[in-house]
């Protein structure tokens, strides 16, 4: 690969495209919203928010020095990731506390990127986020659901127009920001019939069931700090970095 090749795909991926038109902002938002509000949307599109959920578990818990045995996606939105490691301490509750930010802070840090106009360097990062992921799914079912969504990214930053990449991208970060305020909300109303215990074994072993025992309850174990205040905090981060993301997208 020549020099002048190299600079063309720099350039193409981390320079800066100029915004889209306000109108086409709006309307991302809206289609966004319309994948996120109705429940039969919802039950299709909650996948891409468990990919992000299970995603932070798995990054968090290499960051801190556990050992990631992997991650599994379920075709119910559930997900499982397995982590190896002290049962115990900061990096045992970072990779508990994880789980329901991360799609919100994802969604906040495109918003950024968007914001400064580098759309090609969110797809492109986009892409290798997932195929990061990919090497660590354990299941048909999640391999599955990750390289659908990573060959949506690869296609559309290379075989379409700079207008329709601006409105995926937008939809994407949208959706992440909108889609991050709701699994909270939904964690609430059903935190009281989830009873099973979590499971964390003496050798640390760490297993986190979405359907099961909730990721507040585990944090109020390891942290005897309630399970509600940890669940506040879920709301406080969504919500916010929904208004923060939104005002860089829509440019106030």
């Amino acid at each position: 690969m020549d020099t002048d090749h190299l600079t063309d795909v720099w350039s193409r991926v981390f320079g800066i495209q100029p915004d889209p038109p306000a109108w086409l902002v709006i309307v991302t938002a809206v289609l966004a919203l319309a994948a996120v509000a109705p429940h039969p949307a919802w039950r299709l599109s909650r996948n891409a928010v468990t990919i992000a959920h299970e995603g932070g578990h798995g990054l968090l818990a290499l960051v801190t020095g556990r050992r990631l045995e992997g991650i599994r996606l379920h075709s119910d939105t559930s997900g499982l990731t397995v982590s190896r490691g002290k049962p115990t301490g900061i990096g045992m509750i970072l990779t508990a506390a994880a789980g329901y930010i991360t799609p919100s802070l994802l969604g906040l840090a495109g918003a950024a990127l968007l914001a400064a106009g580098h759309i090609t360097a969110l797809l492109w990062g986009a892409t290798v986020l997932l195929l990061a992921m990919l090497v660590m799914i354990r299941n048909a079912y999640g391999v599955l659901t990750v390289v659908l969504a990573g060959a949506a990214f690869v296609l559309v930053s290379w075989l379409t127009t700079p207008d329709v990449q601006a409105a995926f991208a937008y939809v994407v970060v949208w959706f992440l920001l909108l889609g991050g305020v709701r699994p909270p909300f939904e964690l609430q109303r059903k935190r009281r019939r989830m009873a099973r215990p979590a499971f964390v074994s003496p050798s640390g072993m760490m297993a986190e069931r979405r359907e099961g025992d909730s990721d507040p309850d585990q944090l109020a174990r390891l942290t005897h700090v309630p399970a509600v205040v940890w669940l506040g905090l879920f709301h406080v981060v969504t919500l916010c970095s929904l208004i923060g993301g939104g005002r860089w997208l829509l440019g106030i």
